[in-house]
């Protein structure tokens, strides 16, 4: 570790999350020793935390109090991880329907937060600083994993509205302190992610971060004009927010010349699980429980698929207790070569986050159109989808009528990230449409894409 990572690492970071309030440094160290315990050990921490929280939100969640009490029991009489399946399996439109009844009485000092909308319905919820450190510390170990630290030169590759938008001066001079340099991840035609390869060649990043969609057209441009990338001294690409394709992870890394570890987490739910060196995909399990269910709810067999269920044991204030991610996944039973304890995620299948294709066929990632659409005022659920090069539907299902000037102001949006030649129909439906096989996608793109990533 260089002495300037070592500054930031140890110093730097450490002081700017104490000045927030943020636990991080401690659950850090607390997580960095308990990553070797046996499942053994780790489990019983589980039940322990997780007798804790079910003992606070019945207590001070006015939906878990009464719930409880329709059950006719008393807190002490929730034993742990075999009384997990006792609790009621929740979703985004339970929790949305709730309103305040799903927030603790008395929480302060809370963050409110939204999801992007992976199925097309974004939720607001709020976090307390203890959520948010753990979150912080357990993708803080991860990256450690790699041999890169806080502090390393870092290129994000992101296309999230809400952190683009927040470049202002504190930010700036904040990434510029930390030498983490954000690359908003649109507009990837072929002149773009030439700057993009030039970028990654000048600044010379020890780790890369973001989705494994943008990451790999990046790849395989350097690779078609035979630009090396492999020669920079990258250790490792973290991709995220989207199921890593076989052949976006073999071009990354073969370009690249770094490992490739996925990440799998959510805003809601949590920090959920990242791929080690070894290549076992680590779940957070002192903070979180996953459950693997059947579409009745029932637990699977080890090593089967089902839909991954969470449980994050921090955050008593908003809860996300056996919380459907919306996601499949497997939780694999053989242990990892590296000597970790932690549980094992494999086989996530996500929901797909298509880009679409602008008028003069750059790719946009479907990113920048989930952050517009959350911002629309009584949104229940959305889907985009291009039909073709020159034509988008927004069907949109709303609490309220969307007033004429929100509308527009959405169009333009819509038109300015694709091209004049756009032609946007907004429809205001009843009921989402699933796609045929079932999932529900929330930006889709019917246009042939000739990029190999497809």
């Amino acid at each position: 570790m260089g002495l300037y990572t070592q500054c930031v690492a140890r110093g730097l970071f450490p002081l700017q999350e104490r000045l927030k309030g943020h636990p991080t440094v401690r659950h850090l160290r607390a997580l960095e020793a308990s990553q070797w315990w046996s499942p053994e050990a780790l489990r019983y921490l589980q039940g322990q935390r997780l007798r804790r929280l079910v003992e606070q939100v019945i207590r001070q969640v006015p939906f878990y109090r009464e719930w409880w009490a329709q059950q006719g029991g008393a807190p002490a009489d929730f034993s742990g991880i075999d009384d997990l399946q006792r609790l009621p399996v929740v979703d985004k439109v339970l929790i949305r329907e709730q309103g305040v009844a799903w927030r603790a009485v008395g929480a302060g000092n809370l963050e409110e937060h939204h999801t992007s909308g992976s199925s097309g319905e974004p939720l607001s919820f709020w976090l307390g600083a203890d959520r948010i450190g753990m979150d912080i510390a357990a993708r803080w170990r991860a990256t450690r994993w790699w041999g890169v630290d806080v502090g390393d030169r870092e290129l994000v590759l992101w296309g999230s509205a809400v952190e683009n938008e927040a470049q202002n001066r504190v930010r700036a001079w904040r990434d510029r302190l930390f030498r983490s340099h954000l690359v908003p991840a649109r507009d990837l035609n072929p002149d773009r992610l030439d700057r993009i390869i030039e970028q990654i060649r000048q600044r010379r990043p020890r780790m890369l971060f973001g989705y494994p969609s943008a990451l790999s057209r990046v790849a395989w441009r350097a690779r078609e004009r035979g630009q090396r990338l492999d020669d920079l001294g990258i250790r490792v690409a973290f991709t995220t927010s989207e199921v890593l394709r076989p052949e976006w992870r073999e071009v990354i890394g073969d370009v690249l010349g770094c490992g490739v570890a996925n990440e799998y987490g959510a805003r809601d739910a949590g920090f959920i699980a990242r791929e080690c060196p070894a290549g076992g995909m680590h779940i957070t399990a002192e903070a979180l429980i996953v459950e693997i269910l059947d579409d009745e709810d029932r637990p699977v067999s080890p090593g089967e698929s089902g839909n991954i269920v969470v449980t994050n044991l921090t955050g008593p204030e908003f809860p996300f207790i056996r919380y459907r991610t919306g996601d499949r996944g497997a939780l694999d039973p053989r242990p990892c070569s590296c000597g970790r304890g932690l549980p094992l995620l494999r086989d996530v299948e996500g929901r797909a986050n298509d880009g679409l294709i602008a008028v003069d066929g750059a790719w946009v990632h479907g990113s920048r159109f989930n952050y517009l659409m959350r911002e629309l005022p009584g949104l229940r659920a959305y889907k985009v989808i291009q039909h073709d090069r020159n034509r988008v539907e927004v069907l949109l299902n709303l609490a309220a009528p969307l007033p004429t000037e929100v509308e527009e102001r959405l169009r333009h949006a819509i038109v300015d990230a694709l091209g004049q030649a756009i032609h946007v129909e907004v429809h205001v439906v009843d009921v989402i449409p699933p796609e045929p096989n079932g999932k529900h996608r929330h930006v889709v793109c019917r246009v042939p894409d000739p990029d190999r990533s497809g």
